[in-house]
């Protein structure tokens, strides 16, 4: 495994992070809690030192799961937690709805201090403001507050996760210019490239560094699918229409020559894409079984894209991979 440093910080993360969604909140099946805390530590044996939650995951499961895991051995793993939705006072939601979103100083602090207990850590490591729309981006004393939670020590940097879905560029772009961001998340994979290449331009600009997240564009991009392949009922992938399926498959085809060598996996090559641009500091593949750590976590160890690569990577991207303009580009969901 290597890693990279977040901007500006002397935080060192995992190349491939573990986005603990996956095994916290659902939308993957049925979560076992056991199991869940098995794949957490699997993972960090295998190189992981970079775990991503939010206070929102499974109401807080996906923070009392990192304590459960890594309690006894805080100082190896990087925590990366999320506030920002009021989920205290608004429980109910239908569907992807998004619950309210709170930046006062005293629901921050109030949401701060929970997650520090569910944590069960006196620091964040990295504390991202959740899925921050433009009203946020503008609010001086919303980032006035982040410094003051640094000078207090209850976390070490601080940053914002764009979405719930891919998108944000205008907030993403301000954040990074105007404010003192250690990083921003963001979604970009082979398959869905915008608008995560106008937001790596300006982290280069700014030093800011990215984690993305959805690498393998809901599963896509890891070569498992084909056009048999149904998702079970707790599976949030099973909303999605027949032609997300079938035209991504029609992509993934035209991908072939990136794993002709033997070399490395697609699932492999997806994250080597995302790596190739050094403004990212980590990735996080959507993982939920003992499987993708070992794929995932030997990524490190295959061979980097080569300029030609990716050149034919963009020259795909830019020609709608051979498809008619109606097949559209995918869109992902913020959960992967």
């Amino acid at each position: 495994m290597k890693y990279r440093n977040l901007g500006g910080t002397d935080i060192s993360v995992s190349e491939v992070g573990f986005g603990v969604w996956t095994v916290s909140t659902g939308w993957w099946g049925e979560v076992v809690d056991d199991r869940s805390v098995r794949l957490l530590r699997q993972a960090h044996e295998r190189g992981i030192n970079y775990f991503d939650t939010a206070d929102t995951y499974g109401s807080g499961k996906g923070e009392t799961l990192l304590a459960e895991a890594f309690g006894h051995m805080r100082d190896e793993v990087v925590i990366s937690t999320k506030i920002g939705y009021d989920f205290y006072n608004h429980t109910a939601r239908r569907g992807q709805q998004e619950r309210p979103q709170d930046w006062s100083e005293d629901f921050l602090r109030f949401a701060l201090e929970q997650s520090l207990k569910r944590l069960d850590t006196e620091y964040i490591d990295l504390l991202q403001l959740h899925n921050t729309k433009m009203d946020a981006a503008q609010n001086d004393d919303l980032f006035a507050l982040m410094e003051t939670f640094k000078e207090e020590g209850k976390i070490r940097a601080y940053g914002a996760a764009l979405g719930p879905k891919i998108g944000w560029r205008d907030e993403g772009v301000k954040m990074m210019r105007e404010r003192d961001l250690a990083c921003v998340q963001m979604i970009y994979n082979i398959l869905e490239q915008d608008p995560g290449r106008d937001l790596i331009e300006t982290a280069r600009d700014t030093d800011t560094s990215l984690v993305v997240r959805v690498p393998h564009s809901s599963g896509m991009l890891e070569g498992n699918y084909d056009e048999n392949t149904t998702f079970g009922p707790n599976d949030h992938r099973r909303h999605r229409p027949k032609e997300w399926l079938t035209t991504g498959l029609k992509k993934v085809e035209r991908l072939s020559f990136l794993t002709d060598s033997g070399e490395r996996t697609l699932g492999q090559a997806a994250l080597k894409f995302v790596l190739a641009s050094p403004e990212v500091a980590s990735t996080l593949p959507n993982i939920y079984d003992e499987e993708q750590i070992e794929e995932f976590a030997a990524t490190s160890e295959t061979p980097d894209l080569t300029d030609e690569e990716l050149r034919r990577v963009a020259e795909l991207y830019e020609n709608n991979f051979g498809l008619e303009a109606s097949g559209g580009r995918l869109q992902a969901s913020g959960k992967g």
